[in-house]
């Protein structure tokens, strides 16, 4: 049934997506209907502001994605706002003034600035009230590639986001001749309140991948009968899908690129022979993206707005939060930058092209994946992403009302027992040099927030994760199709701050499904006590993922340098995406003295408690 009405909804949905292009055509024509034609559209560029004071105006706007009009939440009457574009070393002033009749707020992420000018009201201020302006000041002290958006309600889902390009102050590390922002969103004709409400009522509302009676024959021809019913068994007992992957699809999202429809097709225009940067934000409210441009090496020089060493992939995945740039050298007419969502059933679209209307091949969206036991309980063996492992018992606790559900299922280490040597070595001099592999659940998860449990977590950082793994193999991309992971990014000079760690806070990443509640450690926002960072401090934070989706996790006012298991600096982030199963660490130096927001950056998970406040002192 939900198969059935998936592909009716995507061929009348096509109807729509297909026909408009970009918000900007129903701000400078409101009148547009529903059959206008994309060849019609013109699309509005996107305004860029410099200098040093800025105004911003947010007010309503109508706007028309999918031939109805409704109202959107905009920037100087620009959905995405304007790209701010700063210098490094420059005191900004950035005057925002509220025109809605609800407060209002910006946020601007990835920066390292006092806390009163961070943008969170209830954290760091009150919020921008109707008809007030509230002047941002602040010395920036970065460069690279950020964004804004509201931290007031659903209004950055509504619109309320826009890109900042920060200019070195030495001039950039890797000089190209064509320079564009890639900002991908996610836009819904519904109130965002209403869909939150539905996952309230329904966790996979928008779940139209469910495992239909054609995957259990499959796996039946696959696996053998009985291996088939004991997998059905088995989901069903826990109440969960393999297929919960997003929690918002396409039958709600319309998704966008610089503001565009994959019919508006967004087009950056280049000359034979020029490198050209695309700057990558995901400035959605609640997606994952897979992003590459068929055919054409991507080489990644900036992650989150800090240099990396160059590497050169095919593909990467990145959630909401992120920043991503890479170099390219197009060598064809025209080149399709293809973004489809993690859950496969809707993507972006844009073009790069030696003149504007050129248009390449658009590929069909990949089928999606289920989630694997890997994915549930982790503890994967190097090199078999996705497979059975095989010798070791692993486990995951499943909590439903007062009953507590164990399964178990061997495991395979495999060549880690070396690794396992070198870190009973260094933690023998210091027991800080490496992460603690003990798992600490907090009694607090042990409740109604919480429906499971990992016990044995995986640690690697070299997993694409679902859906990206052996493409080559399963026939989905050419051979030696490379995928970025995590551990293939490395900071250009290293850690900024060298000391071992003096202490560890461990957090587990919760949640309930059927409740549709997230949270720290089993506690939703408003049951939670702040987390104490000691000024000037540095400290190690584990992560530990209990839940089956991937959370992008923000950490306001401070960098978050990654580690492998090993205790080795990887590369400096503000937002990290923790995959399920997962055990990822990174070290915090406390410098930002004040109140911090640090959340999921899933706009609903964070609504729905995964968000926590931290205080320096």
């Amino acid at each position: 049934m939900r198969a059935r009405s998936m592909n009716h909804f995507a061929l009348s949905r096509r109807r729509f997506v297909q026909g408009l292009g970009f918000a900007g055509m129903v701000l400078a024509v409101p009148g547009v209907m529903a059959g206008t034609s994309a060849a019609d559209i013109r699309p509005k560029p996107i305004p860029v502001l410099k200098g040093k004071i800025f105004d911003l105006e947010i007010g309503p706007k109508p706007v028309n994605f999918t031939g109805v009009t409704r109202t959107a939440t905009a920037i100087n009457g620009s959905i995405p706002a304007p790209t701010l574009v700063l210098r490094e070393g420059d005191d900004v002033s950035i005057r925002v003034t509220n025109r809605l009749p609800v407060p209002t707020s910006i946020h601007w992420h990835g920066f390292i600035l006092p806390f009163q000018m961070d943008g969170v009201p209830g954290i760091s201020f009150g919020g921008i009230g109707p008809g007030e302006t509230f002047d941002y000041r602040f010395k920036v002290k970065q460069s690279g590639t950020y964004w804004y958006h509201s931290h007031s309600g659903f209004q950055e889902m509504t619109g309320l986001y826009g890109s900042i390009i920060v200019l070195p102050a030495a001039g950039e590390r890797f000089p190209a001749d064509r320079d564009f922002i890639v900002q991908l969103s996610d836009w819904t004709d519904e109130d965002p309140m209403v869909v939150f409400a539905k996952l309230k009522q329904q966790s996979d509302y928008y779940n139209f991948n469910q495992p239909t009676a054609v995957d259990f024959f499959r796996d039946a021809a696959n696996a053998g009968l009985s291996a088939a019913l004991a997998k059905r068994r088995m989901w069903n007992q826990m109440r969960m899908s393999p297929t919960d992957l997003a929690d918002v699809s396409a039958k709600a999202f319309t998704f966008l690129m610089n503001g565009a429809t994959p019919a508006g097709n967004w087009t950056g225009l280049f000359e034979r022979g020029q490198r050209v940067r695309l700057r990558f934000i995901n400035g959605s409210s609640n997606s994952f993206f897979d992003v590459r441009i068929p055919g054409l090496p991507l080489t990644v020089i900036q992650s989150d707005g800090q240099d990396v060493e160059p590497v050169t992939v095919d593909e990467f995945r990145f959630g909401s939060g992120e920043t991503c740039d890479v170099m390219v050298e197009p060598y064809d007419d025209a080149h399709t930058i293809f973004a489809q969502s993690m859950d496969r059933t809707g993507y972006a679209r844009g073009t790069l092209a030696v003149r504007a209307g050129l248009a390449a091949a658009t590929p069909p969206l990949d089928a999606p994946q289920p989630l694997t036991m890997t994915d549930m309980m982790g503890n994967m063996s190097h090199g078999n992403h996705g497979m059975e492992p095989s010798s070791e018992n692993g486990s995951m606790n499943m909590n439903h009302g007062a009953g507590t559900m164990t399964h178990s299922l061997t495991m395979d280490h495999g060549g880690m027992a070396m690794d396992h040597s070198q870190h009973a070595g260094r933690a023998a001099m210091n027991p800080l040099a490496v992460p603690s592999r003990s798992v600490r659940h907090a009694r607090t998860e042990y409740g109604p927030g919480t429906d499971m449990r990992v016990d044995r977590p995986r640690t690697n950082l070299d997993d694409p994760g679902i859906g990206l793994r052996d493409l080559s193999q399963r026939g989905l991309r050419p051979q030696g199709h490379r995928v970025l992971t995590l551990d293939m990014l490395h900071t250009i000079g290293g850690a900024l701050d060298q000391r071992l760690p003096e202490r560890e806070v461990e957090l587990h990443l919760t949640g309930n499904m059927e409740r549709y509640t997230w949270s720290f450690d089993g506690l939703e926002f408003g049951r939670s006590t702040p987390v104490h960072f000691r000024h000037g401090e540095r400290l190690r934070v584990i992560l530990q993922n209990d839940t089956m989706m991937t959370h992008p996790m923000h950490l306001h006012g401070m960098w978050s340098e990654l580690e492998n298991d090993r205790g080795e600096f990887v590369v400096r982030r503000h937002t990290i995406p923790v995959q399920p199963a997962q055990r990822v660490s990174f070290q915090v130096t406390a410098d930002a003295l004040g109140r911090w927001a640090w959340h999921c950056h899933l706009l609903f998970h964070m609504d729905a408690g995964m968000f926590r406040e931290v205080v320096v002192s």
